[in-house]
Parts: structure tokens; sequence; C-alpha cells
């Protein structure tokens, strides 16, 4: 029998779920127990096919607008991304029993872009077109009230009506290091532009990327567990790029990896996007296995013990 040759893995903690996307998950799968199904989710409970289907296959229906959802008693979850204004008023209308899984930071965001529009300043939302989150931070005020900033170039050529009233906020799920270069044009032209006391990206996103800035520079190769919608997947994958990782790809399942790409390494980086599950992680480090004998490190950036409870309505105490 050939011997398999030997592989490092180096596992980049944090990773995976975090408490976001943990409180998402509970609060469709708290509603399934609670209510039965159907439970219907408006847009993918989080950027994952995996926890979708298994939702979908446990009772919950996922539509992209409450228009496809017929008058009913059961139960309406918004997604963790957040919802522009309107789709929450629009529940309240048809008497759906709504339930918010949008994640706290994200509400965050939404709360200082309605105190900048309170004072009356132009507001800048660094993020992605059409991204979920950023169609619902952009719908929370009056169209207009919010310019989308999506490069330094934008930073650069932006005109605004009085560049001494200026507020920015950001997506919570960026690169740190394009947000800051952003952030530092905004800064230099408007020096009395009105931010954050701290960034509003979130804390898993800078501690999965402080992650892959210290393995990224000394593996072969890096695997980012995540899915092509999944903003923070997609941006761990540039951090790797960045960092010097000459092979950076990006996976949902083993079944997605090109073992060409992987041929003659020695050591492979091994990170998940927020919203992917650890089982992927442990089923790519199984393909692995099959074919090479695997020796695995873990390298730390950060400590998480976050926790978000749920919204008001599935939690015990609410039958009281």
């Amino acid at each position: 029998m050939l011997s398999k040759p030997p592989l490092k893995i180096v596992l980049c903690s944090p990773r995976g779920f975090c408490a976001g996307v943990v409180r998402a998950i509970d609060t469709v799968e708290r509603a399934l127990a609670l209510y039965g199904a159907p439970v219907y989710v408006r847009h993918e409970i989080v950027h994952n096919r995996y926890v979708v289907d298994n939702l979908r296959a446990k009772g919950a229906v996922f539509v992209e607008e409450l228009d496809e959802i017929p008058d009913t008693k059961a139960p309406v979850v918004f997604s963790a991304h957040g919802v522009p204004k309107d789709v929450p008023e629009e529940a309240q209308r048809r008497n759906f029993f709504s339930l918010d899984a949008t994640c706290p930071l994200v509400t965050k965001v939404h709360r200082e872009a309605a105190i900048h529009y309170k004072r009356g300043r132009e507001i800048l939302l660094i993020g992605h077109s059409h991204h979920p989150e950023v169609v619902g931070t952009l719908g929370q005020l009056p169209e207009g009230a919010v310019s989308l900033i999506e490069t330094t170039a934008d930073a650069e050529a932006y005109q605004p009506k009085n560049p001494d009233n200026l507020a920015f906020v950001t997506q919570t799920t960026l690169s740190i290091d394009d947000t800051s270069g952003i952030v530092a044009v905004l800064r230099q032209r408007f020096p009395n532009i009105s931010g954050p006391h701290k960034e509003d990206i979130c804390y898993a996103t800078t501690n999965r990327q402080a992650a892959v800035k210290k393995v990224a520079p000394i593996v072969d190769a890096m695997i980012v567990v995540g899915a092509p919608n999944s903003s923070n997947s997609l941006r761990l994958r540039e951090v790797a790029e960045r960092e010097g990782c000459k092979v950076a790809v990006l996976a949902q399942r083993a079944s997605d990896i090109d073992w060409t790409q992987f041929e003659g390494i020695a050591t492979l980086g091994l990170t998940a996007g927020a919203s992917a599950p650890e089982v992927i992680v442990e089923e790519i480090m199984g393909a692995f296995a099959e074919r090479y004998e695997l020796s695995v490190e873990t390298v730390s950036a950060a400590e998480e013990n976050e926790f978000f409870p749920l919204p008001r309505a599935l939690r015990p105490d609410a039958a009281e």
C-alpha cells in the first residue's frame, strides 16, 4: 500500500458561526419547535446553502419577498442581514406574526444612520451594492438620504452638499483594510465627518480576518469554507490572497474542491466564514485525510464568547 504524503493543516481560530448567525438559525429552529411547520423566512436566513437546506428539510419556507407568503398565522422571520423599513410595515399591515432575526450589530448600524438623519446630516454608507445588508440599511431612511460608497475612488469623487455636515456608517462584513482605506480618504477630504466610535465592522469579521492574516503567510494554500454570496467569506479569501497565499479558494462543500490546485502542498490553511457550519470544515478535513497523512495545528487570533438572546417572543419567559 502506498503511504500517503504528509500534510499539515493549520486551522484558523476563530472561524465559522458568529453570535448573530447562531441567533438567526436558532430563531428559525425555535419557531419550528414552538409553532410547527411552516415557518416562512424572508431571504436566506444566512448565506449558506447547507444551513438553508437543513432548515428547509425541517419545514422552513424561504421566500424573497413577503408577497410570496399566503395569508397565514405562521411565523415570518426576517434574515440576519436586516430588512428595509417597508418590510416590517408590510408584515404588520398583513397581520403577520413576524420575528426579526436581524443581527444586533446590523441593527446598531441602522440606529446610527437614523440618528445622523435626525441631526440633518448627509449620510454615506460604505458597503457593496445589492448585498442584502446594504439594501436593508439604505431602506431605513427615505430614498436619497444615504449615498453608497463602494471604493476609494467613490470616496475621492463624492461631492457633498455641505462638507461639514457629513456622517458615515459601514456594512458589518467588509474587509478591514479596504474599509480603513476608504475611511482615510473621507477623513482627509472631510475632517469634520462623523463616524462610529468604533468601526461598524463586526467583531466576528474582524477576528476571522485577523486569524487569516496570521495563517496565510505560513501555508502553501488556503481554503475558506463559505458561499459565493457570503460577503464575509469572500473577504476572507481576498485577505488570504493579499497576505501572500498563492492558492486561496472558496469552497461550499468538499465536493467543490479542485484537487489539481493542491498538488504538492505541504501545508494548508483552513477557515470558515461566519455563516459556514463547522461540520463542513470537518467534511473538508475528512476529504484531505483520504489523500494525506494529516497533522493539525490551530492558530488563534482572538477569544470569542459573544451571545445574543433570541427575539423576545421566542424566549422561554415570553409565554408567562
